[in-house]
């Protein structure tokens, strides 16, 4: 691991807003490093309200997209809503299809087959929608290069509105409007939306025509922010008001598909990281393992005996996919080592057997493991289909640009993406990848990152700093939960391994022989004997609170040692 601290502002910045927050040096720089420097800026940061969030109508498209809706429902035209099989397009076929429901009874919904048609607009789709009499295709999360797709629709006399935040190629389709804040003529204030994000604000555009205001709509939040948790999307601007009144309906008021899962998994206060940890892969699941209109039909249902039907249904899913995932990564791992002969830039790995639908989760994996830029390639029909994962820094998607006359089609984002191509350029392709990546990585970045934002002395842990802490929440990208960094510390001489074969890492440490304090290691019960030895150690840590027969203490989630 790589430690590498973050720099300090400038001290007169860190006063002032101390001084003006009436919080202490540490806070206040724990604040700048994030981007806010003003009482202004701190307090929408700690208090977001949803009247901070922007007008729908400042995006590209947007009174178009309106206006052929309200058509539609004046000429009492069929509505298609489509979206990708992922999270992020289920999350939005169940948003929009809901929305337009509570008003318009000429809606229904259409989830692309993972295996049969593959990702975003499909050519089955349109025809689906031809057969049975749909003039409006909705499509969110995917479509903004659809351009053959949509000039197909066209030919059918079907229209496309187009909810996307993936980055457009140079040309876009010709569709009645494409809201995708990434597109270069869109001057719309926040471009990391996620794609139910960009249908939300559609329904947003939507219910202010109809004299509906914000509050009308924060049943929907739950949706928005469960995209956003598992896109991995920037937890700032937008998204973090989003995600901060969704987790609150999650928590208080969750639909009742939200609620048979969480019953299942018998969790009473959700975090971000537990709705991408125990919501995100069951909604997943059903995409990957059988058909993701399982998840729409799941996120939508309001009879709570149906839905636990559903969630059950789900959570096989799930577990068959974990035991799927572990499997070929377990046959993945096997082929990289048998590939170790010389220094690689990259991994990748294929085996045409491996299950389409799991082969993003091997990459992040086998990412995780080898940290290097990984494809995990399967046979898909008559082509081979790939999932990429990237390291932190390196944008995976320019790489795979640099290898485009080699690849049928791709998409997707800087750390995230997808492609296909024919089998016999797969060799080809797998030498250009790594001379890409070779070329153009900074070699550092092939050794992960531990970014501190602060070194703190163990005296500095107390209950009104994790008080304080708990309100820079949600985390995630943008606003990652504070690392800190301890120096000189020393075992009490209570550490030892724990879990499985001693794989964690259980310590009681001191630092100048006062201030003790418990911390629990993930993964680092190889570091024992560094603790054991007696030697003063560094330690790189969050700060967590543990909760044991009732009373609640403060603990360290240790990250690395040295």
């Amino acid at each position: 691991m790589r430690w590498t601290i973050r720099p300090k502002p400038e001290q007169k910045d860190i006063d002032s807003l101390a001084q003006a927050l009436g919080v202490e040096d540490l806070v206040a720089q724990l604040l700048l490093q994030r981007g806010i420097a003003t009482f202004d800026e701190a307090k929408q940061f700690f208090r977001p309200q949803l009247t901070y969030l922007h007008d729908p109508f400042l995006m590209k498209d947007m009174d178009i997209a309106v206006e052929r809706i309200e058509k539609a429902i004046r000429n009492n035209e069929n509505i298609l809503v489509f979206g990708d099989y992922d999270v992020d397009g289920t999350t939005a076929v169940a948003l929009m299809s809901s929305y337009l429901l509570t008003f318009y009874p000429n809606v229904a919904t259409y989830i692309p087959d993972r295996y049969e048609e593959g990702y975003g607009v499909s050519y089955r789709g349109i025809d689906f929608a031809e057969d049975n009499g749909f003039s409006l295709i909705i499509a969110l999360d995917c479509g903004v290069k659809a351009i053959d797709k949509v000039a197909y629709a066209k030919e059918k006399e079907i229209d496309f509105i187009i909810c996307d935040h993936h980055r457009p190629g140079k040309d876009l389709p010709d569709a009645v409007a494409v809201l995708d804040p990434k597109r270069e003529d869109c001057e719309y204030p926040f471009d990391e939306l996620c794609g139910c994000g960009v249908g939300f604000k559609l329904i947003q555009a939507l219910g202010s025509r109809r004299g509906e205001t914000i509050n009308d709509l924060i049943y929907y939040l739950d949706l928005v922010a469960t995209a956003i948790g598992a896109d991995i999307v920037p937890i700032t601007g937008e998204n973090r008001i989003l995600a901060f009144y969704g987790l609150q309906v999650i928590n208080q008021q969750p639909r009742i598909g939200f609620k048979a899962i969480i019953d299942q998994v018998k969790k009473e206060e959700l975090t971000i990281t537990d709705v991408v940890f125990i919501i995100a892969p069951r909604i997943n699941a059903a995409g990957r393992m059988k058909h993701g209109q399982h998840a729409v039909d799941l996120l939508t249902e309001t009879n709570m005996e149906q839905a636990v039907v559903f969630a059950s249904e789900i959570e096989k899913f799930n577990t068959d996919r974990r035991g799927l995932d572990q499997e070929i990564t377990q046959e993945a791992l096997v082929q990289i080592e048998g590939n170790q002969e010389q220094e690689r830039f990259t991994s990748v790995v294929y085996k045409e057997s491996w299950h389409k639908g799991v082969i993003g989760i091997v990459a992040s994996r086998l990412t995780e493991t080898y940290y290097r830029p990984t494809l995990v390639f399967t046979k898909s029909g008559d082509k081979l289909a790939a999932s990429a994962r990237s390291v932190k820094g390196f944008d995976v998607y320019n790489a795979l640009e640099g290898c485009s006359d080699c690849i049928e089609q791709f998409g997707g984002h800087k750390y995230a993406a997808g492609l296909t191509l024919l089998e016999e350029q797969y060799e080809a392709f797998k030498a250009q990848f790594e001379k890409v990546v070779k070329e153009s990585i900074d070699p550092q970045l092939l050794t992960p990152e531990i970014t501190v934002d602060n070194k703190i002395s163990l005296a500095d842990i107390t209950p009104k700093l994790m008080r304080i802490l708990k309100q820079f929440a949600p985390f995630g990208p943008g606003n990652m939960t504070p690392v800190f960094m301890a120096e000189g510390v020393a075992d009490t001489g209570y550490a030892k391994g724990v879990g499985k074969e001693g794989s964690h890492l259980k310590v009681s440490v001191t630092q100048n022989n006062s201030h003790k304090i418990d911390g629990i290691g993930f993964n680092l019960g190889a570091k024992l004997p560094m603790v054991t030895s007696r030697k003063p150690f560094d330690a790189v840590f969050t700060i967590d609170e543990n909760e044991w027969q009732g009373n609640i203490s403060l603990q360290l989630k240790i990250k690395d040692i040295k």
